[in-house]
């Protein structure tokens, strides 16, 4: 039996909970995370994950640009963490536009929850361990 991990198709861009500054339990989230990720294993299907901090330890767009065109990917999804919060809009436009330009054929699905990541990513393509 082939042990290697598939190829990666899919780019996940989230907040690292662990990096996100406040009054509040990341353990859950980062649990959450790791359900979504194990969700891709089960299905065979290569997953890379991006996660930035907002603790001013990343250049969030250096990161997500070097993320993005480090391969070609079918599909980027972009987590809740990012879309949801009114004040991280102006990075949700920076990274939609970062896919845009260096990932121009890859679908952009949303997810509502870190434990649903590969279900938003398996409504754009196609793999033989989906549905």
């Amino acid at each position: 039996m082939d042990m290697t991990a598939p190829a990666p198709r899919v780019l996940v861009i989230g907040l690292d909970p662990f990096r996100v500054p406040g009054p509040w339990d990341p353990q859950p989230v980062a649990d959450a995370i790791e359900v979504g990720r194990a969700n891709f294993a089960e299905h065979g299907l290569g997953v890379e994950m991006c996660l930035v901090g907002l603790d001013g330890s990343d250049d969030i767009p250096a990161v997500i640009a070097a993320a993005v065109a480090a391969h070609t990917w079918e599909c980027v999804v972009v987590g809740g963490g990012i879309r949801r919060a009114e004040d991280q809009l102006n990075l949700f436009e920076q990274i939609i536009n970062l896919i845009r330009h260096h990932a121009p054929n890859a679908a952009i699905a949303f997810n509502t929850t870190p434990s649903d990541t590969y279900e938003a990513a398996a409504r754009w393509i196609q793999h033989p361990g989906g549905r």
